[in-house]
């Protein structure tokens, strides 16, 4: 039997990106870290990947995620642009970020 085939979701400005139910983002206080939980995988991102995740609220467009980074990090937008929008199609292929 085979599987339908998922259309690859392309991340643009305007899409508004949100952690689908089966992700979370959950405090381990053992390693002292955020680890994003989702079934079966557990992923330790880095502190600026946090930071875009925490983001994705189903509400600020990739538009506004990148000009509030830029503004938290002392940055042009076009400076991180093409780091947020790479990150979110990685996690938005895994299925980890919806767009």
């Amino acid at each position: 039997m085979m599987a339908a085939l998922r259309e690859r979701a392309i991340v643009s400005s305007r899409s508004v990106p949100s952690l689908p139910r089966h992700v979370r983002i959950q405090y381990d206080p053992v390693r002292q870290a955020f680890a994003v939980l989702s079934p079966e995988k557990v992923f330790w991102p880095n502190e600026i990947s946090l930071d875009i995740l925490r983001r994705c609220n189903g509400q600020s467009s990739v538009e506004r995620i990148i000009a509030d980074l830029a503004a938290d990090y002392e940055a042009y937008p076009r400076d991180v642009a093409a780091d947020v929008v790479a990150f979110l199609q990685e996690w938005s292929d895994k299925l980890l970020v919806k767009l």
